[in-house]
């Protein structure tokens, strides 16, 4: 494995649970900031949409319903830090890491992160407002029972990644409003982007 080159602007995780807003307020941070928006869903999804011999294994542990090996989500990640570098203010890296042993392989192969913003909503908040959207979204994964699924399974994981970095980690309550969360989200990253001009 090749060593990756110093980066030396912002990471930032952004967490939370599906239904939580991460979506909103990266699309805000992104608009405010010119950070990189990278989601791992997104690189997985492209990746196997290009047709490459890694994206059509990727397909065929998806159609499997297999989680996909931490290493490919982290190379895949690597890759599109390692692209962005020359021109990228910062990076905002969201829904990753989905367990512990993902941000520890991450700040050991990558970089260390400087931030991990967690979107806190109540499950029955975020039941409601996915449900909200499976009315217009068309998604398969939409309807009650598989949200109360997904909502476990995040917790679950979510709960070790939260405690592992209780240093740098910035809980924001979720269930105000989209205005709200974005000022105290802003807030956060002028404070770490205080620290970077020093």
């Amino acid at each position: 494995m090749a060593s990756t080159p110093a980066i030396n602007v912002p990471i930032i995780w952004i967490l939370g649970g599906p239904g939580s807003g991460k979506g909103t307020q990266c699309d805000r941070i992104v608009a405010k900031y010119g950070f990189t928006h990278l989601s791992s869903g997104d690189l997985l999804r492209n990746e196997v949409s290009s047709g490459s011999s890694r994206g059509q294994e990727l397909s065929a542990i998806m159609e499997r319903g297999e989680l996909v090996p931490l290493e490919v989500v982290l190379d895949l990640l690597r890759e599109a830090i390692l692209s962005a570098l020359p021109t990228s203010k910062g990076y905002l890296i969201d829904g990753y890491p989905r367990e512990k042993e993902q941000g520890i392989l991450f700040e050991k192969t990558i970089a260390p992160v400087n931030l991990v913003i967690f979107y806190d909503a109540s499950e029955a908040t975020l039941v409601e407002r996915l449900l909200g959207r499976a009315k217009t979204s068309g998604r398969v994964d939409d309807n009650e029972e598989t949200i109360k699924k997904r909502l476990n399974t995040f917790n679950t994981h979510n709960d070790q990644v939260v405690q592992q970095y209780t240093d740098k980690l910035k809980r924001i309550h979720a269930e105000r409003s989209t205005d709200e969360i974005f000022a105290e989200t802003s807030q956060h990253i002028d404070e770490l982007l205080g620290q970077f001009a020093k």
